[in-house]
């Protein structure tokens, strides 16, 4: 089968030839746009990323494509319904990051309780005092968490190790994963009020914009800590302030902030795309959490694993080997 394999790195293209022997096999580093795409037209299959915009004017110059991988979880950057009316089928990447972001929300939360980061700058300069380093035990603590999909339920989980109680709130309930996994559904006020740590763990969408806000933070528990690690557009940074100042808050861990709202897929942050379209690290800067001692940022890096990585590349072969064997999987269209 020929296949052409857009947006790729370096490191990526070794793999892909020797999970991929047999077929004839096409790299780009750009994406496929008008540019590039008579190199392409007799391909059967490809793989892209979010910036190949196969919308029609692509489609229609490539009359042998019958099948596209897209390396992410998102699919906008294709257009579905003419795919299907000229019998081309689309797969995704439908998760790759579970484990390693429920473990970076988890290092977030650690790092919180036993005052980790304040503890080692202190050491490092030689002080080995121990005042105003009192942290506090998960064992015993209420776990607030808000989304209870992949990711949420790997929260879940983790936090039954260390002996947590688990509070959920999720748009569907399923209670048989609530029986299962060992925790309650509430609705969100309740989960607010009740929660020691509340854990974030929604899609980024127009109804889920400023989930936590203004409002809503002053409904949760006094001395509460919040984490977000999904997407930074479900707080209203503003919120997180009101919070600490009005003692809601002891301390917040964030993964995101609301400037990146625009980010679809993580693994865009490691394009060299993306840091032509985004000065992230000026974002950042200039963001006034920075200058809080009890608000723990760090630079999106919570899918940032050689796993996880690695998992959407298994997961693209995956897909393309199954087709090529008559069989199609993580279908989207």
């Amino acid at each position: 089968m020929k296949i052409a394999i857009f947006e790729i790195e370096d490191w990526e293209k070794p793999y892909l030839q020797e999970k991929l022997q047999g077929h004839e096999l096409t790299f780009f580093s750009t994406p496929l746009d008008l540019t590039n795409i008579q190199q392409v037209k007799d391909v059967e299959a490809m793989a892209v990323f979010i910036y190949s915009q196969i919308k029609e004017e692509i489609l229609n110059q490539l009359p042998n494509l019958k099948y596209i991988v897209t390396r992410s979880t998102g699919f906008d950057h294709i257009d579905l319904n003419l795919c299907k009316q000229k019998s081309i089928l689309v797969s995704n990447v439908p998760e790759y990051g579970t484990y390693t972001v429920a473990e970076h929300t988890f290092a977030l939360m650690l790092a919180i309780s036993r005052r980790l980061l304040p503890s080692i700058e202190r050491a490092k300069k030689g002080d080995f005092s121990l005042d105003g380093l009192r942290g506090f035990d998960l064992h015993g603590k209420t776990l607030g968490v808000i989304g209870t999909g992949h990711i949420g339920q790997e929260v879940i989980k983790i936090a039954k190790g260390f002996g947590m109680r688990v509070l959920g709130y999720n748009r569907t309930v399923h209670q048989d994963l609530a029986d299962q996994l060992g925790f309650k559904y509430v609705s969100v006020d309740e989960l607010l009020a009740q929660s020691d740590i509340v854990s974030l763990h929604l899609p980024y969408s127009p109804e889920t914009t400023h989930f936590i806000n203004k409002d809503n933070i002053l409904k949760m528990k006094k001395g509460s800590v919040l984490l977000n690690t999904a997407r930074g557009g479900l707080i209203e940074t503003e919120a997180i302030l009101v919070g600490l100042d009005e003692g809601n808050l002891q301390a917040a861990g964030i993964d995101v902030l609301e400037e990146e709202a625009f980010i679809k897929e993580e693994r865009q942050l490691l394009t060299e795309q993306f840091l032509k379209d985004c000065d992230i690290k000026t974002q950042l800067l200039n963001h006034v959490l920075l200058t809080k001692d009890n608000v723990l940022i760090t630079p999106h890096n919570a899918f940032n694993s050689q796993e996880a990585l690695q998992r959407i590349l298994d997961v693209t072969i995956e897909n393309l080997i199954t087709f090529a064997n008559g069989q199609q999987i993580n279908l989207v269209n």
